[in-house]
């Protein structure tokens, strides 16, 4: 009950600041079809932090698709998340232009889709683990009741350590029947749910999907389907109208169990893949402990 009340109480007046008085902001470090992203050094406290700027147009043409439903904004989403393996958002607020910015932790570390087309002996030592942590996030943002509909390697970090960092909560909404409703077509193409291609009815099922997605591609460098590269609305039809090629064709050495969790996340229609992100990670978990020798009193999150 506590979620929405939080969700559809009135928000406060926020007061815009001059962002160039308040961080020095050193250099470019990103930049998102709707943001970007500056590594910069808070005045106030001295601390190096990561500010990411939304773009003022694009942002109101995205929140003018949830007109009259109250929908959160990023800022206000990714400032209550507090996960080991989620960026830390310190605060947020509005520039004196009117677009919004996030104050983030900086991570110093790597795209997680470098290691995907590297496929290097950092991704084959840790791919099981990378894949738990990436699931052990979403696994929390669903029990906090939201959907993130763009899960992909692009929106995962690893710091210097290599742990998960999932970022970008820019699609984020809550999981209620309103913004469950057909119709939103958002996210990368590439790693969209069937359901959501159809704009039919969608839940947490379609993180699922895209998560299976990610899974697969981080053990092969490729999708699960054969598209010409740049005809997405080929790749799109193919989600909908092909099954997926067998991870076990392209990885025949893979564990057996972990290949069946993927290949399930990957089923087109929602009733047939994993019910939940804590059902999907029980096999995941197990082979982890079974491959790697992780101990079972092992903190997951570390």
């Amino acid at each position: 009950m506590g979620f929405f009340k939080s969700l559809f109480k009135k928000k406060p007046k926020i007061e815009k600041i001059d962002l160039r008085r308040r961080f020095d902001l050193i250099a470019r470090v990103g930049q998102g079809s709707m943001s970007k992203v500056w590594r910069a050094q808070d005045a106030m406290t001295g601390r190096i932090v990561a500010v990411k700027v939304l773009d003022l147009e694009k942002t109101r043409r995205f929140e003018a698709r949830f007109a009259g439903l109250n929908k959160p904004s990023e800022g206000e989403i990714a400032v209550q998340l507090t996960h080991p393996h989620i960026v830390n958002t310190i605060e947020t607020g509005y520039t004196l232009q009117g677009a919004q910015f996030l104050v983030m932790e900086f991570i110093q570390g790597i795209s997680l889709s470098f290691l995907v087309e590297m496929q290097n002996e950092v991704m084959q030592e840790n791919r099981l683990r990378f894949i738990v942590q990436i699931g052990d996030a979403l696994d929390y943002l669903h029990k906090q009741h939201w959907i993130h509909r763009d899960i992909c390697p692009r929106n995962v970090l690893l710091d210097h350590d290599y742990r998960v960092k999932l970022i970008d909560f820019g699609l984020v909404v809550p999981d209620t029947e309103p913004f469950r409703r057909p119709g939103n077509r958002t996210g990368s193409v590439s790693y969209m749910a069937p359901e959501l291609i159809k704009r039919q009815p969608t839940d947490q099922r379609l993180d699922v999907f895209s998560f299976a997605v990610t899974c697969f591609e981080m053990y092969t460098n490729r999708f699960p389907w054969d598209a010409t590269p740049g005809l997405t609305l080929e790749m799109v039809l193919q989600h909908i109208n092909r099954p997926p090629i067998n991870i076990r064709d392209l990885r025949p050495e893979i564990d057996s169990a972990v290949a069946e969790t993927i290949m399930r996340g990957l089923a087109a229609h929602p009733d047939d893949r994993w019910p939940s992100m804590s059902a999907m990670l029980v096999p995941l978990r197990d082979a982890r402990r079974r491959l790697d020798k992780v101990d079972e009193d092992e903190y997951e999150h570390v």
